[in-house]
């Protein structure tokens, strides 16, 4: 059994891992919610209405969007909106991308997560039918990502306008510091030393 003061060493690294991935502030859209992206083909009808779903969704850059579909269904992402009011994948342009999880089979359960990684409108539809289910309603409006809000950051107290500015230096860019650093790092550097020192 670990000594008391590792055993506390040990949580506090962990927390401070839980913290540097929280402060990231990617969200998971799972598309649909509980529904997931559908198309109910004895009624030709998207299972959901995706649009007002998105309305109630905030996209920003580098979110993941999470497809809980199968096999019957495609996942299409285009920055075309052309392509997206046709209903049909054109895979000369190099902005569109289809994805079907590597499945083979028909009606096979899937997950598609398509990262968020450029500006603007993103139009997500299904082809599959010759269009008919991106006609039908499965499709999404355009998302206009926008980059994560900054960190919160304390407004500075009554003394801040008194104080003169601190410059930090900045060590080279390509240096080895500056490729290897990271604080996660440090901290586990500290921890480790710390935990040496009980040991």
């Amino acid at each position: 059994m670990a000594p008391p003061i590792a055993a506390q060493l040990l949580a506090f690294a962990l927390l401070v891992t839980a913290v540097s991935a929280a402060e990231t502030g990617y969200h998971n859209h799972t598309v649909g919610g509980g529904t997931g992206w559908s198309f109910n083909s004895t009624t030709n009808t998207s299972a959901t209405n995706y649009s007002s779903w998105a309305s109630t969704q905030t996209f920003d850059l580098g979110d993941y969007l999470i497809f809980n579909t199968n096999s019957n269904q495609t996942v299409v992402q285009t920055y075309n909106k052309t392509t997206y009011l046709n209903c049909t994948a054109d895979y000369s342009d190099n902005g569109t991308f289809v994805y079907n999880g590597g499945s083979r089979g028909f009606g096979e359960a899937l997950t598609v997560v398509v990262p968020l990684t450029i500006v603007g409108p993103n139009y997500f539809f299904s082809d599959a039918g010759d269009g008919v289910q991106c006609q039908r309603g499965l499709g999404l409006p355009p998302s206009l990502n926008q980059p994560p809000p900054p960190p919160y950051q304390e407004p500075p107290g009554p003394d801040a306008a008194q104080s003169p500015p601190i410059t930090v230096a900045q060590s080279p860019s390509g240096s080895a510091f500056a490729n290897l650093a990271d604080l996660r790092v440090v901290v586990y550097g500290i921890v480790l030393g710390l935990l040496l020192q009980f040991l």
